[in-house]
């Protein structure tokens, strides 16, 4: 017996007592009550059992973000089925050979994206399905169901009919709840450092995560957010929708990660409660309009005094929580570290931000604390049900890898036992990958990924992002990698080309100031860690969802 509650018996909840009320919507497109979606749910049940699925079957999804995504997703878990979550910016290849490794009989998609695909490249899969349209896109030729190419699902309406004569009503919903064992999810993520794996996740892991969220950061039905991140990333989808669907909140999908502008108009109509975010978003914002303002030399004035500086600080405060929609409550930054300039002023402005830590293996929670407890510069504490340790002998001065045991754990890796096997120490721990230390409160600081270290000649341990984040405070810095090359550390820049445009630097004059650059930057550093030479780079660093660079590309 679990001591904690289903994820399904929250969303029930939600859905029995917010029957009338919005549940998702397509910024600016379809909205959906919870009842609405009750009813969805039960016609793809029918829909599943016409087509012969059976408990555990696996399901893929592979589309932008939408209310549909969400229904979709809801429907195969309420079914007991396995959902498949695929990126959608995956190409095309590796959708088909995701979708086969996973050995899925059904893909939900878009049409314009099933058009590029071949059929005949599937050994399991039985029907393409366009999620939007609700159009049996393709049936593999052997089927002998009752379903045809080319219809849709609203044409099943004697279905409905005959199963619900008096229509779906709350007292029909009843969800399974005692399946916690059972694989939920298999998500195939795009990581930093390797190749996509199939991370198994059970309805327990998911469970610990929304029971989590329940109780640390408390929501309510009547209250929205804007969901940005992809539904197909574990940050996504268990805290911007299904962690809100147990709250009885309302969710505005924006489909893609639209421009600043759209954005924050989003903010001003929707009014987040919260906003899940990565650091990328909030440093655009300061480095865009906090810092410039702060650079003018009334502002400078002003800040030399305690009493005024409070004042300027309030000013930042609220002027940041209303371009947010003025009815911000939690701002959860995660998924790679923030700048420390920034993190120092967020701080000191109070505004309500808390870095989490997590991992699509643990479904993704691992670190958070609420934000007026939270230490600057960590990422929270373990939360409930999960125990953190580091592989050091000395866990609060000594870095080690940061390594996890409990109930958000994964099952494994799909159809890789050797993976598996590595991802978790004799003991039984699982290997975060991530390199930090611990207080003896319990908070959490990580320096780095194991991976990314470079090992000095002189046997010292250099942590590039701890290089990168400084750098990235240079001027016409952008963003930042820093690697090793022939035994010397080497920063890849990106430059500031919108600055770089408005004052007409040339080549020679960008390369000049990333020199100065470089000789501040190692003022900075130990001689062991300083930076031999910056490379500039034409385009941006390509980005895993959530917005990480992928450092291997770049090695």
């Amino acid at each position: 017996m679990k001591m904690y509650n289903h994820f399904l018996y929250y969303i029930e909840r939600s859905i029995k007592s917010a029957w009338n009320e919005p549940a998702l919507t397509n910024y600016k497109g379809t909205t959906y009550s919870y009842g609405e979606m009750a009813q969805k749910i039960e016609a793809y049940h029918l829909l599943f059992r016409k087509m012969g699925l059976r408990k555990g079957d696996k399901i893929a999804i592979c589309a932008r973000n939408s209310a549909e995504w969400g229904i979709v997703f809801m429907a195969v878990t309420t079914y007991e089925a396995v959902v498949v979550s695929l990126l959608n910016d995956f190409t095309t290849d590796s959708i088909q050979s995701l979708t086969e490794h996973s050995e899925s009989l059904v893909l939900f998609t878009e049409k314009d994206k099933w058009n590029r695909m071949t059929p005949s490249s599937f050994s399991f899969l039985k029907y393409a399905i366009d999620l939007t349209a609700d159009e049996i896109l393709w049936i593999r030729d052997d089927d002998t169901s009752a379903i045809s190419s080319g219809c849709y699902l609203d044409d099943m309406g004697q279905w409905m009919e005959e199963a619900y004569p008096k229509g779906v009503t709350p007292d029909i919903v009843d969800y399974p709840k005692n399946n916690f064992s059972d694989l939920a999810l298999i998500n195939y993520t795009s990581g930093t450092t390797s190749a996509p794996k199939g991370v198994m996740l059970s309805y327990g892991n998911l469970s610990s995560n929304i029971e989590f969220g329940q109780w640390g950061i408390p929501n309510h039905p009547g209250e929205s957010i804007v969901s940005m991140l992809p539904m197909a990333h574990m940050y996504g989808l268990a805290f911007e929708f299904l962690y809100q669907l147990a709250g009885g909140c309302h969710i505005f999908f924006l489909g893609k990660l639209p421009s600043p502008n759209i954005l924050f108009k989003a903010f001003a109509e929707v009014k987040p409660y919260m906003i899940v975010t990565v650091p990328l978003v909030i440093e655009k914002v300061f480095k865009a309009s906090v810092f410039p303002t702060l650079e003018k030399p009334k502002f400078k004035w002003l800040m030399k005094f305690p009493l005024l500086r409070n004042l300027v600080y309030q000013r930042i405060h609220d002027k940041i929580l209303l371009a947010f929609g003025g009815e911000l409550r939690y701002m959860i930054i995660g998924g790679a570290a923030i700048n420390a300039e920034v993190e120092e002023l967020m701080k000191a402005t109070r505004l309500p931000y808390t870095i989490g830590y997590g991992m699509t293996e643990c479904g993704p929670i691992l670190g958070y604390e609420d934000w007026r407890k939270f230490r600057k510069g960590s990422c929270g504490k373990a939360v409930h049900r999960m125990e953190i340790r580091i592989d050091s002998d000395d866990s609060i001065r000594k870095v080690g890898e940061i390594q996890a045991k409990g109930d958000n754990v994964m099952m494994g890796y799909f159809h890789n036992e050797e993976a598996t096997k590595a991802a978790f120490t004799d003991d039984g721990w699982l290997r975060t990958g991530d390199l930090g230390v611990m207080d003896s409160k319990g908070n959490i600081f990580i320096r780095g990924r194991s991976k990314n270290m470079i090992l000095s000649s002189n046997g010292q341990n250099i942590y590039p992002e701890e290089i990168e984040d400084k750098l990235n405070n240079q001027p016409y810095v952008v963003e930042s990698i820093v690697v090793e090359r022939d035994k010397k550390i080497v920063a890849l820049v990106f430059p500031d080309l919108t600055r770089v445009s408005q004052e007409s630097l040339d080549e020679n004059g960008l390369s000049t100031i990333m020199e100065e650059n470089r000789l501040k930057l190692n003022l900075l550093l130990p001689s062991y860690s300083r930076i031999s030479r910056i490379e500039l780079v034409k385009e941006e660093f390509e980005k895993t969802p959530k917005r990480s660079i992928k450092r291997f590309l770049y090695q």
